[in-house]
């Protein structure tokens, strides 16, 4: 039988207040709007459908400073403690957000999401307080320490203030990808209900599954006589992973590996904090909300990684020692991740530490994985299945079908220009991909016509380049940039938009001298330039070939970049 919710009751909010929707709507269209974040809208949408039951609204003062300090809500009639719940959960705002929308307890404002500008609930403002940052990522998180991705976050991007309050649900958050999968915990608990499933263990990832993680969730239901709930994260997880889209494509590949009837797969749209033991103890909670008996709690579970010194900044076992600390008040039985190895002797996996001292094993790591979808190397059929790997390789492709940008910087008449011309035919001439050529001025006449020759407007079309450049490199192209790109700041934005999965950078500096360059001024710029009317071009330092058609020819500086791109094996 499914456990009872976290609290005693699923805090539903949407079908509580389905009755009153339209009026809520109408309200809403008055009212003035908050535009929530992706993890404000994660967490609202576990608000409203209960997932964090028993919270009702964005956590007050009193109850935010109460979990920062204890892990528990402030505790309320008469109660002597509060409910455990180890993660705040609050709706950051800014000074000027404050004063725009005349925050003060009582005031009603629609929180909105930004893709659609949709109304999905109605805050009433209990308080406005501003947090201790500091302490809370100390005692949340472990550290103040930065390179902790939720630190870097409550200190880069989350505002000055919080807002406490209840909220009213206008409407859920719409989703338009694996609609079939994204279950509520009121429909989840409903499904298992129909298939009598009275046990049901639920397995945590953002990552990609194999063939060791489907072992050991049929090896945990089976110890347990339950069934397993696939329950991945495709809300915000830790920078760097894999794309929910991909993942979730990975799952579906998989499920058809489990015995018929015994697993079932539902996605989760949580905002992860990456908190290691409390998150562990939080990801419970959620999961006993969904009508999970048990939950499998792994090594460093929802572990960031190294702090800044390079040591990891949870203990191993932190996590399940925590979650087990809790485990009354819980009332969801920890399951311990078994780590799995495979026998190539007898072709199976079995836990690590029941496999007898000398038996030869195999393991691939996911340095070892990522190098192989890297290079294209063979994944062999003991480790994964080949819908999943198929799924891998199609998202993230060998080298020779990754796209690739190389941004020609240099001064007018430098001879940039020139040799992206040929750079594009030598590529044409390998084939095997499609090639974009991106001029200078013209690009700027299609892309930003409305701009002038300020610093600033130089930098904004610089900008606009670098996002067309990273379109077209996702989508496996070769894009040949010729801008002046002028300045740093301009070169490392088109640098950052087109690096990433897939997408490969290269800088090329057309060194050619001023004085060179001037001889060659047919339109006046250099003239403009002497009078002020242009600004100093800085020459970059980290480019990765230099070239000067004084001392080269054309030839061979193609030449030179065709080898750059030989050796990185993309051609």
């Amino acid at each position: 039988m499914a456990n009872s919710p976290h609290g005693g009751i699923l805090k539903d909010l949407v079908a509580r207040d389905a009755p009153q929707h339209i009026a809520l709507a109408e309200e809403a269209r008055g009212l003035k709007d908050v535009f929530l974040t992706e993890r404000q809208l994660c967490d609202l949408e576990l608000i409203l459908n209960g997932g964090f039951s028993p919270l009702e609204g964005f956590m007050n003062e009193r109850d935010y400073k109460s979990v920062v300090e204890t892990l528990r809500l402030a505790p309320t009639n008469g109660h002597r403690q509060g409910t455990l719940f180890p993660i705040p959960i609050t709706l950051d705002v800014s000074q000027e957000d404050i004063d725009r929308l005349e925050l003060q307890p009582g005031a009603r404002v629609a929180l909105r999401d930004f893709r659609d500008d949709a109304a999905l609930a109605i805050l009433t403002v209990e308080d406005i307080y501003r947090p201790d940052k500091a302490l809370e990522a100390e005692k949340v998180l472990g550290a103040d320490d930065k390179a902790h991705p939720a630190v870097a976050y409550l200190h880069n991007q989350t505002k000055e203030f919080y807002v406490g309050g209840k909220v009213q649900a206008v409407q859920a958050p719409t989703h338009y990808d694996y609609v079939s999968l994204r279950f509520t915990p009121a429909e989840l608990r409903a499904h298992f209900k129909k298939l009598a499933w009275r046990k049901v263990v639920a397995f945590q990832t953002r990552n990609p599954m194999h063939r060791a993680h489907r072992e050991l969730t049929v090896r945990a239901a089976r110890q347990h006589r339950a069934n397993v709930l696939i329950h991945p994260v495709v809300g915000l997880t830790k920078p760097g992973d894999v794309d929910h889209y991909t993942r979730v494509r990975a799952y579906q590949a998989l499920m058809p590996s489990y015995p018929e009837g015994l697993a079932h797969l539902a996605l989760l749209p949580l905002a992860m904090r990456m908190a290691g033991p409390r998150e562990a103890v939080w990801h419970a909670i959620i999961r006993k909300n969904y009508g999970a008996t048990h939950f499998i709690v792994g090594r460093d579970h929802a572990g960031p990684g190294k702090n800044s010194q390079g040591k990891d900044f949870y203990g191993p076992y932190d996590a399940q020692e925590l979650v087990t600390q809790y485990k009354d008040e819980l009332d969801i039985e920890m399951v311990p991740f078994q780590a799995m190895t495979y026998l190539p002797g007898s072709d199976e996996y079995q836990p690590v530490d029941e496999v007898p001292k000398g038996t030869p094993t195999a393991d691939i790591s996911g340095t070892e994985l990522r190098k192989r979808l890297r290079t294209g190397a063979a994944i062999p059929d003991w480790f994964s299945y080949n819908g999943v790997v198929k799924v891998l390789r199609d998202s993230y492709p060998p080298r020779p079908k990754q796209g690739f940008t190389i941004l020609l910087t240099g001064l007018h008449n430098s001879g940039k220009d020139t040799i992206a011309r040929a750079l594009q035919v030598t590529l044409q001439q390998h084939g095997g991909r499609s090639v974009t050529l991106l001029l200078g001025e013209q690009i700027r006449a299609e892309l930003s016509p409305e701009l002038g020759y300020s610093p600033d407007d130089k930098h904004t079309n610089s900008v606009r380049i670098g996002f067309v450049a990273s379109e077209l490199t996702k989508a496996g192209a070769a894009v040949i940039a010729a801008p002046t790109a002028a300045y740093e700041r301009s070169r490392k934005a088109i640098r950052d938009a087109v690096t990433g999965p897939g997408g490969n950078f290269f800088l090329v500096h057309v060194a050619t001298p001023l004085e060179h360059c001037q001889k060659a001024d047919r339109r006046g710029l250099y003239k403009r330039a002497r009078t002020g009317e242009l600004d100093d071009y800085e020459a970059p330092t980290n480019a990765d070939f230099t070239c000067d058609l004084r001392t080269d020819s054309v030839p061979e500086i193609v030449h030179s970049i065709i080898m750059i791109l030989e050796s990185q094996n993309l051609i």
